[in-house]
């Protein structure tokens, strides 16, 4: 049975203790991608692997990862061709093939960085990819996939096309979609509202689709 992984991403904007200490005992392992170590830190949690070039990370947490004998590293140099995102990534691959990934403090600060972190997360279709924060819980989701919402009456979702050519079908929402064309990154699918079980399936492409607290 494949795992699941937290990944703690290195956004300024981070999760709260209470979720992230949820959100690891949901998980097999943990992932901090650079200064995520510091939003694990902070919450008196660690990790199974640090991935990064340590340049965003506290003074305290680079010695921790300098030091390190509780957790593995992966320590790359600042002048790489890759985000530290992109190599916990491939980390994850490498490590736990086929693992499902959760993601958090992955979408606060630089929007150039925030919209990187979805098209890699969008890019992992080993898996299913999730991405929890304190206000939204949000999965993308590859055509033939589908999510299927419980108990969520009244709560507002949004779905986004991330790739050109998506079709979805919405059912169990105020606005239902059946077989209908999501034009990429268009407003269509924004501020809708569930009224019962709802479920999202893509027909083609991709999306992201968001579930607000």
């Amino acid at each position: 049975m494949a795992c699941k992984v937290l990944v703690v991403c290195g956004s300024p904007v981070v999760a709260s203790a209470d979720l992230l200490r949820r959100l690891a005992g949901e998980c097999d392992h943990v992932v901090a991608v650079d200064r995520g170590l510091d939003a694990l830190l902070g919450a008196g949690l660690s990790c199974d692997v640090y991935v990064g070039d340590a340049d965003t990370v506290s003074d305290a947490g680079r010695a921790l990862v300098d030091a390190a004998t509780d957790f593995e590293v992966e320590r790359h140099d600042p002048y790489k061709d890759y985000t530290d995102l992109a190599l916990a990534l491939d980390s994850v691959r490498r490590r736990w093939p086929g693992a499902e990934v959760v993601a958090t403090c992955a979408t606060g600060g630089r929007p150039d960085m925030a919209l990187s972190v979805l098209g890699l997360l969008a890019g992992y279709e080993d898996a299913p990819v999730w991405i929890a924060e304190d206000e939204t819980t949000a999965r993308i989701l590859h055509a033939g996939e589908s999510w299927t919402i419980h108990g969520a009456e009244g709560k507002t979702f949004s779905i986004i096309a991330l790739a050109p050519g998506t079709v979805v079908s919405e059912h169990g929402l105020e606005w239902e979609l059946d077989h209908a064309p999501l034009g990429l990154l268009a407003d269509t699918g924004i501020s809708n509202v569930v009224r019962s079980i709802a479920t999202i399936a893509v027909h083609a492409g991709t999306v992201i689709a968001y579930l607000y607290r």
